[in-house]
């Protein structure tokens, strides 16, 4: 019996260093100390809530939405 053989030029390759958040998450979140909008920043890996001036961090495709692990947004920012 022939067993089809895997060949691995018929995958994309997974970006490991910056995954995916899924879309109908980002639909859903809201920032846990305003319930403000948040925008994705896929370079950064954060997402960001102008309104509160925090940028929570998106860790392995999760978003990390706790207040103690998010970075303060300089003015500039």
């Amino acid at each position: 019996m022939n067993e089809p053989k895997f060949d691995p030029s018929k995958f994309a390759p997974i970006p490991l260093d910056r995954p995916e958040v899924d879309a109908r998450l980002l639909e859903v979140l809201v920032c846990p100390v305003t319930r403000g909008t948040l925008e994705y920043d896929r370079e950064g890996a954060e997402l960001i809530s102008r309104s509160a001036k925090l940028a929570f961090p998106v860790r392995d495709g999760v978003p990390i939405m706790l207040v103690d692990e998010a970075r303060s947004l300089d003015d500039g920012e």
